[in-house]
């Protein structure tokens, strides 16, 4: 969705230092991140987001990249911090546009492969593979990967020096104790970065509003062990991040500890198993066994790791729900367990779902039951906490809502951050002046991946699309001869407003009012097309009105005999 504001042309200094988010900041997902130096730029992640009842037709949004593709040239690189699809899923897509080389660690850069392969992109995308920790340099920016937590292997803060002043860029995180796939998060490495100086800290907002600790995920795999034996007949289905590798790895633990063998359900769940599998992960965890073969054994024998924590209308779990999997069944006496937090968007497509496996006699555990899920991203305890370590003068809260942002400035001020800096998608902001300062703002707005096209998510098609799923659509089709008469009783197609059958005498009568419309009009205004469209057009959508309360999108057809 475009922007509401109207752009202003940024002023930049020849050597100065911008910031410009084009997605992310006022809402979560979606990350695009630019960053300006010495007349280059810097692509920090590239992500999408996935539409709702909101967008039908939709399943895939993206930031609109046309402000950035228009400079190009002067692009030097796009950095991917981890493997989430709101920071890497619209590389496939978008990349094409921009053409410039592509740097993550060797997880994120393993699925990047998988997707590329999907779009016969992997011999044309020059990808970069940078080591844990790694230091390399891309155009003028003097980069550092500085590893911590979150809910996916090899998750990065990225230092970006400049000589106009340090910024670390903290993309998604959490401090675990005890991660279990992967290290804990480099705090001495994040300490000497304070004791360098940092100007600006761009920082995750999404789990501001917990005072709490995140959890750890070794508290989730000790609890789930104990929680899965306490099923003793029945399928045990776990829903789940398919990105979350320590989680998979921890239910399989869990399960095979209770005497039960794992069986995977869903396509990226798959892709992720074997990402983690070629990066050396997953070392620690039982064979995993494909759905078909999970379905063969008893049902106390069986855990189901499953896709579709969302409601996703194509996941597994969904369509396990439905009774249209065609090998996994759910039945009285078994339990689901959704290893989930629920995405902001997404409360219906869950209570449906949820209504759909109670419907089926089957026990539903969540997070409000027992401890089977922890975020992977900070709460506010520890934001504070880095704040502590790195020390910037700058604060710049992205990856959030508005709320979020306005939170996560106030905890920045009590951390002692003097210029805070609440900014949303397209603001342009110079870091490197006595204080940081907005100094325009450029175009933004969102894409919608239509099919095979990518199209604007505020296009007429969407529009269109919303208008005619709320009110109904309307054709009619009139048969005029060269004055205006009507040689053939007009067809009219009222889909989502008029049965057929059930009300043919309200079709009947819709007719005669077209009719009626057409008969109505001058004859020197029935000669020509345009008069006798609008003529009908109003008619009809003054009859919906009065009789439906609806406004139905309306073509009218016209041909001349």
């Amino acid at each position: 969705m475009a922007d509401t504001k109207t752009p202003v042309p940024p002023r930049f200094h020849k050597e100065g230092l911008y910031f410009v988010p084009l997605g992310g900041a006022g809402e979560i997902g979606m990350n695009l991140n630019l960053y300006r130096y010495e007349g280059k730029w810097l692509m920090v992640d590239l992500g999408i987001t996935f539409g709702n009842d909101t967008t039908p037709g939709v399943d895939v949004i993206l930031p609109d990249p046309s402000f950035i593709e228009e400079l190009k040239a002067d692009l030097v690189g796009l950095v991917i911090t981890h493997a989430h699809e709101d920071h890497l899923g619209a590389v496939p897509y978008l990349w094409p546009d921009l053409e410039c080389p592509v740097y993550a660690t060797p997880f994120s850069a393993e699925f990047l492969r998988h997707k590329l392969r999907e779009d016969d992109l992997v011999g044309e995308v020059p990808l970069t593979e940078i080591p844990l920790g790694g230091r390399f340099t891309v155009g003028p920016f003097d980069l550092e990967f500085i590893s911590t937590t979150h809910s996916i292997p090899e998750p990065n803060h990225l230092a970006i020096r400049t000589k106009s002043g340090v910024i670390l860029h903290t993309a998604d995180w959490k401090l675990d104790p005890e991660p279990l796939v992967g290290g804990p998060a480099d705090l001495d490495a994040l300490k000497r970065l304070g004791d360098e100086g940092v100007l600006a800290m761009v920082g995750d907002s999404t789990n501001i509003f917990s005072d709490k600790h995140s959890g750890s995920e070794g508290d989730v795999r000790r609890s789930m062990i104990e929680l899965f034996g306490q099923f003793k007949t029945g399928r045990i289905a776990v829903a789940c991040f398919a990105s979350n590798i320590a989680r998979m790895e921890s239910i399989a633990i869990a399960a095979k500890a209770n005497g039960r063998e794992v069986a995977l359900a869903g396509r990226s769940l798959w892709r992720m198993h074997d990402t983690a599998k070629t990066c050396g992960y997953l070392k620690d965890a039982p064979k995993f066994l494909t759905d078909e073969e999970g379905a063969r054994l008893p049902r106390d024998k069986v855990l189901f790791i499953c896709t579709g924590s969302q409601g996703e209308p194509r996941a597994a779990l969904k369509r396990i729900a439905s009774d249209s999997h065609p090998h996994v069944s759910l039945s009285k006496g078994d339990v689901v367990i959704f290893s989930s937090r629920i995405i902001p968007g997404n409360e219906r497509s869950i209570l449906q779902l949820q209504n759909q496996i109670a419907a089926l006699g089957a026990k539903m555990i969540t997070s409000r039951d027992a401890l089977v899920h922890v975020s992977g991203h900070p709460g506010a305890d520890e934001v504070r906490t880095l704040y502590e370590l790195t020390r910037p003068r700058i604060s710049l809260p992205v990856h959030g809502e508005f709320m979020h942002l306005d939170e996560h400035s106030s905890v920045a001020r009590d951390m002692g951050v003097k210029q805070v800096v609440t900014i949303t998608n397209g603001d342009v902001v110079r870091l490197d002046g006595t204080e940081p300062e907005v100094v325009g703002q450029v175009p933004t707005g969102r894409l919608a991946l239509d099919g095979d096209r990518l199209i604007p998510l505020d296009s007429e098609v969407v529009r269109d699309r919303k208008r005619i799923g709320f009110n109904g659509a309307v054709v009619v089709s009139l048969v005029l001869d060269g004055k205006g008469r009507l040689m053939a009783e007009p067809r009219i197609s009222a889909r989502g407003l008029l049965d057929v059958e059930d009300d043919a005498d309200d079709l009947e009568d819709l007719l005669d009012l077209v009719s009626d419309a057409v008969n109505g009009m001058r004859s020197a205004d029935r000669r020509d097309d345009y008069p006798v469209e609008e003529t009908v057009r109003v008619a009809v959508r003054r009859a919906f009105r009065q009789s439906q309360g609806r406004r139905p999108v309306t073509d009218i057809h016209v041909l001349r005999v």
